[in-house]
């Protein structure tokens, strides 16, 4: 493509979203009204594949379970570029009051993964006509179960989602972000997410004959106080790690010291290498305990998500990619500890994760709420970037 078919192209993909933008902010709602959880999103699938078919996209359904897959084809040989929406819902009661509210009872998109799915059929309806002039494919995915445990992307991985892929991208409505706005983070855009659980076993007895156990709610008490010196003693400051107690159970009256005692928690981490500095850490102090106090300590660590990682290069092209589009909107924003599954792509082929604003003016929203209200027009300001984003890395 050259330079003229460029710069032309900022003007046509403007044309494009608004034409289709009213129709987008109809199936968001639609998708709104319906929430699904997990891997049970077959009527929002149904959406998605609908869509598809109105606009001539061929696609695989069934995949990770009830996940979708679409290839868009350019006009020239070239890499694969695979953009990901996420589909579900999360276990909230809907507090809006909105006219196209949750009618699910317990069950809501507080998170905003219906303005996702929406705004990646958008793009599918943008980059559809823009084929001819692109150079390689791009690959629509429509992933369930992003807010369980059980990873909707690793499922989709499973089933082939991934093959034939060189980069990647994502995407995700940002409350904290002005509406017209974007963000990126270099390095780790989300944290890792591991859990443990930690059964602390004595020895129970009188409380006031102590000599007689094996305390072991004293010795988990040592160990909560001991897990905070993993991230202020083991982890590089500049890396960032959490180890947060979440849960601590023992005992059920004043005067028995009990057999046991369980702690679960979770370490959050923003690079491979402090995820590993705090695991062995974690588990180096659970035997140190054990030895010291007499107890015995079983400790059942769960590896969730890694940390998703930025590739650079994907990043810078997007950003420009980005403010090519919109000029100065774009923007690095202060990292977190968020977890996010998309981080099982980023494992395998470069790829970047992009904030889009979404805050209505007036509000103060967050994600996870069950008032959030993101502003519909971060839709058509997604499709926007993320179809100029795959032009650039296309072309």
């Amino acid at each position: 493509m050259d330079r003229r078919g460029i710069n032309d192209i900022g003007a046509s993909i403007d044309a494009a979203v608004k034409a289709i933008e009213p129709d987008l902010i109809e199936v968001r709602r639609d998708i709104h009204a319906h929430p699904e959880i997990g891997f049970d999103v077959e009527r929002t699938a149904g959406v998605v594949a609908a869509e598809l078919d109105k606009l001539g996209i061929a696609y695989r359904a069934g995949i990770g379970r009830t996940g979708i897959v679409a290839d868009i084809a350019g006009g020239a040989p070239g890499p694969m570029l695979l953009i990901r929406a996420d589909m579900d819902a999360l276990p909230i009661h809907e507090m809006t009051g909105l006219p196209f509210a949750s009618t699910v009872a317990g069950k809501m998109h507080a998170c905003g993964h219906d303005i996702h799915t929406a705004t990646l059929i958008g793009v599918g309806a943008v980059l559809k006509d823009l084929a001819p002039q692109l150079r390689g494919t791009v690959r629509l995915v429509f992933q369930p179960a992003e807010e369980t445990q059980e990873s909707g992307a690793a499922a989709m991985i499973a089933d082939g989602a991934l093959e034939g892929v060189d980069m990647a991208l994502a995407f995700h409505n940002s409350p904290g972000m002005a509406t017209g706005r974007f963000g990126y983070i270099h390095g780790a855009s989300t944290a890792s997410a591991d859990s443990f659980d930690i059964t602390v076993r004595g020895r129970s007895g009188h409380a006031a004959r102590p000599q007689d156990t094996i305390d072991p709610i004293v010795a988990a008490a040592y160990l909560v106080t001991q897990l905070q010196t993993v991230i202020s003693r083991e982890i590089n400051p500049a890396e960032g790690a959490v180890v947060t107690i979440g849960s601590i159970a023992g005992g059920a009256t004043h005067n028995i010291i009990p057999d046991s005692c369980t702690l679960r928690g979770t370490v959050r981490a923003r690079s491979p290498e402090a995820r590993a500095t705090a695991e062995a850490a974690l588990r180096r102090i659970v035997q140190g305990i054990a030895l010291s106090h007499r107890v015995e300590c079983d400790l059942d660590y769960g590896l969730g998500v890694p940390p998703l990682m930025n590739d650079e290069k994907m990043l810078e092209a997007s950003v420009a990619a980005v403010r090519q589009q919109f000029g100065d909107v774009v923007h690095e924003t202060p990292p977190g500890f968020g977890a996010e599954d998309f981080a099982f792509f980023s494992e395998r082929v470069p790829s970047f994760h992009l904030r889009v604003g979404a805050s209505q003016p007036g509000r103060d929203d967050h994600l996870h709420n069950s008032d959030y209200q993101p502003d519909e027009g971060c839709i058509g300001l997604g499709v926007a970037a993320l179809s100029r984003s795959a032009v650039e890395l296309l072309s």
